[in-house]
Parts: C-alpha cells; structure tokens; sequence
C-alpha cells in the first residue's frame, strides 16, 4: 500500500531488483515491516478505500486482497462479512499481520503477482480482488501477465478494486508512476470493462507530493 493512507505498503510482487541491477521491492518491506505496519494502521480503510465501498459485492464474496501488506484492509474485508485470501511475499508483513488482525475469516498464503503461481486452483472463484498501492511495482512487461492473472481469478462479474500511487518513486524499492489511461486500456484489453475511476489530490499520510487514483473494473458475464 501506499497512501490515501496506502503506504506503499502491500508488495504482491515477485522480483527483487530490476534488470537494470536497481533497488529491488521484497527487502524494503522485510526490513521495515515493524515500521511500517504503524504506519499503515494509522489510517482505517473506511478512509482510503471509501469511493469502493459502494461498489463491493454484497458479503458474503469471496475476496482476495493482493498485496495485503499488514492485513488492515484485509481484516475490513473480513468484518464486513467476507471471506478474504490475503496474499502477501513478505513473510515479516504476514507475520506482523496474523498479530495485528487474528480473524478465522482471513486466510493468509505467500504468492506474488505477476503470475500468482500458488492460486491456479482458485481460478475463476473471486467475487472481488484488491490492489491497494500494489500495481505501481510491476514494470511495463510486467503489467499485461499481471492483469492476463488477475481476470482469470475473477469470477464472471466479479470486480477489481485497484489503486495508483502518483509522484516521485522512491530511490530505495522499485517503483513506477503508471498512469491511470494506460491501466484502463490494459483492463479492456483483458476483458475487465471500467466501473470507476477517480483522481484524488490527498495523501492519507500527508505526503504533499503523493497523489493516487482509484480504479474498479468488472469481468464480463457470459
């Protein structure tokens, strides 16, 4: 996650440095994931994620939060109802997760985008997936596997909830400022159809040069 009280938090990303020998994503996250789970938690997901809430499926859904970082938004899901699969890479995140957020409705496995190799069982059974500040670690090449991925989970008619994460990147993890167009034309391209996109000027954290936008799409019915 990363502002909007997303705090590039959640990684849900496979590779640890760029083929240019850069800062890669996973490590940051491990090193700093006591540091961060304060910093994530200090803002509710009511408030991040709340031009979503009235798009997400009636519970009980079967929803997957990719890149679940230290589960808060996770843990929301959950009390609203659903049943959640958090994904997370980052063994230190799940760890300060499973203390922070101790709910029998979460269910907690290690995989990464952009293949999620460890949920081809799940294949075509969510009613709802979350990118909360996740997609801006995926490179270009990356991008079209992820969302390919991402609409196969998805069952007919289920949604994506997905955030952007705008500004600067920072010098220490892999970071890309990915604009909105060029997310809304790779979803058609896969056959996930928009439902929802809106530019916000605030950073939950109270960074002045951060801003996001909030993407939702929806899966074809046959």
């Amino acid at each position: 996650m990363t502002t909007n009280g997303e705090a590039d938090a959640g990684t849900g990303t496979a590779r640890q440095r760029t083929a240019e020998g850069g800062p890669g994503v996973q490590p940051y996250y491990a090193q700093a994931a006591e540091a961060l789970a304060e910093r994530y938690e200090s803002v509710r997901f009511e408030t991040v994620h709340r031009s979503f809430l009235p798009l997400l499926p009636p519970a009980p859904a079967r929803v997957a939060d990719i890149g679940a970082g230290t589960g808060r938004d996770a843990a929301a899901l959950a009390a609203l109802g659903h049943d959640v699969l958090a994904v997370e890479p980052v063994r230190e995140l799940r760890r300060a997760a499973r203390r922070l957020h101790p709910s029998p409705a979460i269910r907690w496995l290690a995989d990464s985008l952009p293949d999620l190799p460890r949920l081809t069982e799940e294949a075509g059974t969510f009613d709802a997936i979350l990118l909360s500040a996740v997609w801006m670690h995926l490179d270009e090449p990356e991008r079209p596997r992820a969302m390919r991925r991402l609409h196969d989970l998805l069952a007919p008619g289920g949604r994506l909830f997905l955030s952007l994460r705008h500004g600067p990147p920072p010098a220490n993890r892999r970071m890309y400022d990915i604009p909105a167009p060029e997310t809304l034309t790779l979803a058609r391209q896969h056959g996930l159809h928009p439902l929802h996109h809106l530019d916000e000027d605030v950073d939950h954290l109270g960074r002045d040069n951060i801003h996001w936008s909030s993407l939702a799409f929806e899966k074809s019915r046959p």
